[in-house]
């Protein structure tokens, strides 16, 4: 109650405000589009309100606050900010004029607005966001209005995913986000900038971006950027469960230099450094190559450097290592066509060994302001084990049992990779006009040894026993070499575009398998099998000329594209000549898209292509595939291209002013000759024998949107809602038993969810999905069926005393349609009492995974011709006490931590 009236009281002291007006430069009294207006508090230059101006420079700036005056700040690229202390009421304070920066010889201009608007990028100045004091990056993203972070760390602007972050304009430790938002602390960072994705040499030649992905860049202050910065942690607690984690990194200007190390044996990458999904470990989270519960241990390293202003390199190391246990089991229930089904009952377990180590490299050489040229080279090996076993049972429809089988293997592989490209970027004149080289060759090579041994017992009329006490050892030998040429005509200077490009690329695969059974005679495995060995020689040749004309002002960007795509597929089998096989396909390609931002806040698009997929070399071969005797699977030499139609579509808008914003999506695709399996089971033995063949009429519609909104409280906090909803219908064509039929599949899942935060004090962000999905069938034997899922979610932060942090993630599944003898519902609640000590810069923290020891991952997969209810291992309950420590040495301070010259004395 008394939290309520202290509230009351807050509110009730404070008044709602309008402010409007006109920005012009002062020089040529132009109308300025997307100038910042925000108001201060004079008291601590907290943030009340802020927007941006129209097209017509027309700002209305509404807030609320219990002051009696505030500070008027406006702002924009290359003027002075215009600074005014005005009165809080209700005024039209009619036109202001920008200074042109220019006439302040030697003076830095340093913005305070909140978030700058320039060309195509959107800026965020960090100051402007409150958060907790030890907040890291992804914490105060999820301040900032238009991002969404989920619980896995997945960042989404209005609703286009996030796939690269940088640090400086650069990448920080490869290309795991994670590492970056969860590690880095937002007091070294000083703006936050979000473009649209684009590689550096399309950036380098003016090329527009697609939009369909965008980029965080995190600018370090210039007198930050020298220093150490680091993390480490450490934790170990019940059922032997134990981590650690350790980050430092050494800023000098351009020069960066990182060492990151990491292990646990709960499911978690390594490097969060107490956060709690992450630590806790997800459902189904796994890591290092493997499944059920991981252990793992991650080692890096990072380096960044640039030479004068024509070089620079950049490279990261990795070394994983993983051992997993998992154990699963599932019931099948497959539906036939003449109106009966059979049953599949399966255990299996894994044990799962593995070490990588991988590499890269990149050189950015600039020669002039006209040349470029960008070298990647990535290389990874990769050595694993796994010992495996199984044993499945098959009944048909009386429940009599038809086949099983027992299955133990241990396999060994050794993979390498070597991926190079080459990028060569000439621009010509200053309309735009340039020529681009990229050469391609990636290299595969994996070697395989496998012993297993097998029983399958087929039972009814015609009993069978296949026992097999195989060695198989196997060599792919991958070589892939492709070119591509763009040459750009500008046919109007910075609008109009002509791209003509040439694609050309061969890839050569190897493919041996030899396989021997063992031989009591000679107690070795010397009996070659001619059955179940393989000896192939592929190759893929592509040749791709294409033409595309594209179109772009302030406010419309437009393209066509056409391609004729010829492609040649050839197998030769040394063991079978019969099944050589060459195919030709030619195909022409084409479509349209275009794009309209109605003002700096507003974006629509709508694109339209059609596409060929080949059908791949192993569904074209007609080699028998018998190395699984209850599925034997053969390709089909006749088979076409798929075909298919894309519509996309799409629209955001975000209201600086109020806070609130929208954005939405909507993708369709029909295709036809869709490679799709062909398979006949045998009644008496249920045996399958599997093709492939073309089939018509599949559709696909995808929709979804989100709309949020944000009310804040001054001196309070502030309460963000958001409802999202996602709908998908697939209509797909299939065979079962001969008879061909369609199935479709309608589902809608809404979700609401609210974040309140109480400045300080705590956080709640609680989130409800439900999910509705509906299966409908034109063959009468089969049944139309429905299902259902509940998901609620709960993840508060609670602080007491400034030093001590109360965290909990709660969530509640709960899903109708398991079958019996599968858990339905489950809590899942996971607790975190954290201590800070040493300044802020230390944490003791005692976590307790899974409180209510309920952990699940029961799930239910719904398909054209089957239902499959499975499990598998999961992590269960432990609890935790853990340390972390963070230093950070930026800025003046860092000088202390570098080595001093001597002094020379003569």
């Amino acid at each position: 109650m008394s939290f309520l009236f202290i509230s009351a009281i807050a509110f009730s002291q404070t008044k709602k405000f309008t402010i409007n007006g006109i920005v012009k430069s002062e020089d040529d009294q132009e109308l300025l589009q997307s100038a910042t207006v925000h108001l201060e508090r004079i008291k601590d230059s907290s943030i009340v309100s802020f927007t941006i101006t129209s097209e017509k420079g027309v700002f209305d700036l509404t807030g609320e606050t219990s002051d009696s005056k505030i500070k008027l700040v406006v702002s924009f690229i290359g003027f002075k900010p215009y600074v005014k202390i005005i009165d809080v009421k209700n005024q039209n304070i009619e036109t202001l004029f920008l200074k042109n920066s220019s006439l302040l010889d030697g003076v830095v201009i340093k913005s305070s607005a909140p978030i700058t608007i320039k060309k195509d990028t959107l800026e965020f100045n960090v100051k402007s966001f409150k958060t907790k004091a030890d907040a890291n990056v992804e914490d105060l993203l999820k301040k900032l209005p238009g991002l969404e972070v989920d619980l896995e760390g997945n960042i989404t602007v209005n609703g286009k995913s996030v796939n690269k972050i940088l640090v400086n304009g650069k990448p920080f430790f490869g290309n795991d986000p994670t590492i970056t938002t969860r590690n880095l602390t937002k007091d070294i960072i000083e703006k936050i900038q979000i473009t649209d994705t684009r590689t550096n040499a399309e950036a380098f030649s003016g090329e527009d971006a697609d939009g369909e992905n965008k980029t965080i860049n995190l600018t370090i202050k210039k007198e930050n950027n020298q220093g150490y910065f680091g993390k480490v942690a450490a934790g170990a607690g019940t059922n032997n469960r134990n981590e650690y984690a350790g980050m430092i990194t050494r800023f000098k200007q351009s020069e960066r230099i990182g060492i990151l190390a990491g292990g646990n044996n709960i499911n978690s990458p390594g490097f969060s450094f107490g956060n709690q999904r992450l630590q806790f470990g997800g459902n189904s989270r796994s890591f290092g190559g493997g499944q059920g519960i991981v252990t793992s241990n991650n080692y890096g390293a990072n380096y960044i450097n640039s030479f004068g202003k024509i070089f620079e390199v950049s490279g990261d190391y990795f070394y994983k290592n993983s051992s997993s246990d998992n154990k699963s089991t599932s019931n099948r229930e497959t539906f036939l066509s003449d109106g009966t089904s059979f049953f599949r009952r399966s255990e299996n377990t894994s044990l799962n060994d593995s070490d990588s180590h991988d590499a890269s490299i990149d050189f950015e050489i600039e020669i002039d302001s006209t040349f470029r040229i960008d070298i990647e080279t990535d290389l990874n090996r990769n050595l694993n084990t796994n010992r495996f076993n199984s044993q499945s049972e098959t009944l048909n429809n009386s429940k009599t049992l038809t086949n099983d089988s027992k299955i133990g293997s241990i396999a060994d592989s050794d993979r390498e990779r070597f991926d190079n490209e080459i990028n060569l970027t000439k621009k010509f004149g200053s309309k735009g006009a340039f020529v681009r080289v990229e050469l391609t060759a990636n290299l595969r090579k994996t070697l395989t040894d496998d012993f297993v041994k097998s029983e399958t017992n087929i039972y009814g009329s015609n009993p069978d026993q296949i026992i097999r006490d195989q060695y198989s050892d196997g060599i792919s030998d991958i070589k892939e070499l492709a070119s591509q040429v763009t040459y750009r005509l500008p046919i109007i200077a910075r609008k109009l575009y002509l791209d003509i490009d040439y694609t050309v690329g061969n890839t050569k695969t190897t493919s041996k398998r030899s396989t021997f059974d063992f031989d009591k005679t000679t107690n070795d495995y010397t009996s070659f099998s001619n059955l179940l060995s393989t000896d192939f020689k592929y190759s893929d040749k592509i040749s791709r000329p294409g033409v595309e004309l594209e179109f772009k002002n302030e406010k419309w960007s437009a393209s066509t594209e056409l391609a004729f795509n010829n492609r040649t597929l050839e197998n030769r089998d040394y063991l079978r000549p019969e099944t050589n096989l060459v195919r030709e396909f030619n195909n022409l390609e084409y479509g349209f898209s275009t794009r309209y931002q109605k003002d700096r806040t507003s974006r629509y698009r709508l694109s339209y292509n059609f596409r060929n997929a080949t059908p791949s070399l192993s569904q074209l071969q007609p080699f028998r595939d018998e190395s699984n005797p209850l599925n034997i699977i053969t390709g089909n030499p006749a088979l076409s291209p798929s075909k298919t139609h894309t519509i996309r579509l799409g629209a955001s808008n975000f209201n600086w002013q109020s806070r609130t914003g929208f954005w939405s999506y909507g993708n369709i695709s029909f295709t036809n000759d869709n490679v799709v399996a062909n398979t006949i089971i045998n009644p008496n033995t249920l045996i399958r024998e599997t093709s492939y063949a073309n089939a018509d009429g599949f559709v696909n519609i995808r929709g979804g949107g989100s709309y949020s909104s944000t009310k804040k409280w001054e001196d309070f906090g502030s309460l963000k809602t958001e409802f999202r909803v996602f709908g998908d219908y697939n209509k797909s064509i299939n065979f079962n038993n001969g008879v061909q039929y369609s199935s479709k599949i309608t589902s809608i899942s809404p979700n609401i969810g609210f974040d309140f935060s109480w400045d300080g004090v705590v956080t709640i962000r609680p989130s409800y999905t439900v999910s509705f999905s509906k299966n409908t069938y034109d063959i009468e034997s089969f049944s139309n069926r429905n299902f259902t899922n509940h998901d609620v979610t709960v993840a508060t932060s609670t602080n007491f005393f400034k030093k001590v942090e109360w965290l909990n993630d709660v969530n509640y599944n709960y899903n109708p349609n398991i079958a019996t003898g599968f858990q339905r519902s489950a809590w899942f609640w996971n607790t975190t009492l954290r201590y800070s000590i040493l300044k802020d810069n230390g944490a003791i923290s005692l976590r307790i995974y899974d409180i209510l020891d309920q952990n699940t991952n029961a799930r239910r997969v719904a398909t054209e011709d089957y239902i499959q209810d499975s499990s598998s291992t999961v992590l269960n309950q432990y609890a935790m006490l853990s340390f972390t420590w963070k230093f950070n040495s930026l800025g003046n301070a860092g000088s202390k931590f570098e080595p001093q010259s001597r002094s020379r004395h003569n």
